[in-house]
C-alpha cells in the first residue's frame, strides 16, 4: 500500500534547514504541495521537484493514480507554513472510508525550537510600525511610552504578589510588546544610532555568558555566594564606574530607591551618617535604615501595610452603604 507522507516544516527556519530523513524522503519519492511557498523553492533549487496541485485531496489522489507506475511506495505532500491541517483532515477522513487507497504518515522535517514565537512577536510589530500599520503606534517614541512600561512591569510584579500564574504569563507579554516596540522604534533613529530588537538580544546573551563563567567557562564556585561576588566583581569591571551609587535606577519609587542607595553604601564599605532633624524626608530615610539594619523590605513592608489598609477602607465602605431599595 502507497504511503502518503506529509512533510510538515517550520516557517519560522529558513527554507530548506530540513532534517536528514527529510533530505532522503523527498530525494527518493515525489513530491506534491498544495501552493508554492519557499519551502518548495528551496526543494527545487536542491533539484527535487515539486508539483503543485490544488489543496484538494481528491487531486493528490487523482495524480497518485495517474503515476501509478512511476510513484513508488510512497509521496509526499509538503505542507505549507500554516500546516495544512484542514488538507490533512479532509484527507484523513477519505482514506479512513476508503482504508485501501493509502495510509497517512507525518513526518516533522523541522520544527519551532524554543523561543520562535518571538520571531513572530518581531514580524507582527514591524508590520505595525512600519508605513501602513497602526498610526498611533507609529506616532510614539522612548519618552512617550515609558509610563507604559512601568504600568505593565507594575501588573506584572501585581501577578506575583497574587500568585496568579496564568496572570503573570500574560502581563510578561504586555512587557515583551514594551520591549519590541521600543527596538523597533529605535531602528527609525538616525544613521549610526539605529539599533533593533538584534542587538538588545545580542547584547543580553553576551552579557549572560559574560557574568556566568561558572557555566560557559572554567570558574569554579563553591556556592551561591561566590556566584554572586563573580557577578558584582565582573559587573564593575564592565561599567568602570566612578561611584558605588552609578548605576542605581533613580526614578524607582523613594523607599525603594533609598534602600538601594543604602545598600550600596555598606556594601562598598561606606559608614555615611544618616542626615539628623525633624524633617519628613529625613525621619522617613532613617525608617528605611531602620528596616534594613532589621532584614526588611521597606518597600514591601509599605505596600503590604498600605494594602491591608485599603482592605480596611473597602470594609468601612460595605457597612456604610445601607440595604438596597
Amino acid at each position: 500500500m502507497i504511503r502518503i507522507v506529509l512533510l510538515v516544516t517550520s516557517p519560522r527556519l529558513p527554507a530548506g534547514l530540513l532534517t536528514a530523513a527529510a533530505w532522503d524522503l523527498v530525494r527518493q519519492h515525489p513530491v506534491y504541495a498544495g501552493a508554492e511557498s519557499e519551502q518548495a523553492a528551496a526543494l527545487r533549487h536542491s533539484g527535487v521537484p515539486v508539483t503543485v496541485l490544488e489543496n484538494d485531496p481528491e487531486r493528490l489522489l487523482a495524480a497518485i493514480g495517474a503515476q501509478s507506475e512511476v510513484v513508488g511506495p510512497a509521496v509526499v505532500w509538503l505542507a505549507g507554513p500554516a500546516g495544512d491541517q484542514d488538507f490533512a483532515r479532509r484527507l484523513g477522513l477519505r482514506l479512513t472510508r476508503e482504508p485501501d487507497l493509502a495510509e497517512l504518515e507525518l513526518m516533522y522535517g523541522s520544527w519551532d525550537p524554543p523561543g520562535a514565537r518571538l520571531l513572530d512577536a518581531v514580524a507582527v510589530m514591524d508590520r505595525l510600525v512600519s508605513p501602513g500599520g497602526d498610526p498611533w503606534k507609529r506616532a510614539q517614541s522612548h519618552r512617550t511610552l515609558a509610563p507604559y512600561l512601568l504600568e505593565e512591569a507594575y501588573e506584572a510584579y501585581d501577578a506575583i504578589e497574587s500568585d496568579d500564574l496564568a496572570a503573570l504569563r500574560e502581563e510578561l507579554g504586555d512587557v515583551l510588546l514594551q520591549i519590541v516596540l521600543h527596538a523597533r522604534l529605535a531602528e527609525e533613529l538616525p544613521d549610526g544610532t539605529a539599533w533593533g530588537i538584534d542587538d538588545v538580544a545580542g547584547g543580553l546573551v553576551d552579557k549572560m555568558i559574560r557574568r556566568n563563567p561558572h557555566v560557559f567557562a572554567d570558574a569554579d564556585v563553591t556556592g551561591l555566594d561566590e556566584i554572586t561576588e563573580n557577578w558584582e566583581r565582573i559587573k564593575r569591571a564592565e561599567k568602570e564606574r566612578d561611584s558605588a551609587l552609578d548605576g542605581i535606577a533613580l526614578s524607582q519609587p523613594a523607599l525603594a530607591l533609598a534602600a538601594k542607595v543604602l545598600h550600596r553604601a555598606e556594601r562598598a564599605g561606606l559608614r555615611v551618617e544618616l542626615p539628623a532633624g525633624d524633617d519628613l524626608g529625613a525621619a522617613l530615610l532613617r525608617v528605611v535604615a531602620e528596616a534594613r539594619a532589621a532584614g526588611a523590605d521597606p518597600e514591601a513592608e509599605l505596600r503590604r501595610a498600605t494594602l491591608e489598609f485599603a482592605d480596611a477602607v473597602r470594609d468601612a465602605e460595605r457597612q456604610t452603604v445601607g440595604p438596597s431599595e
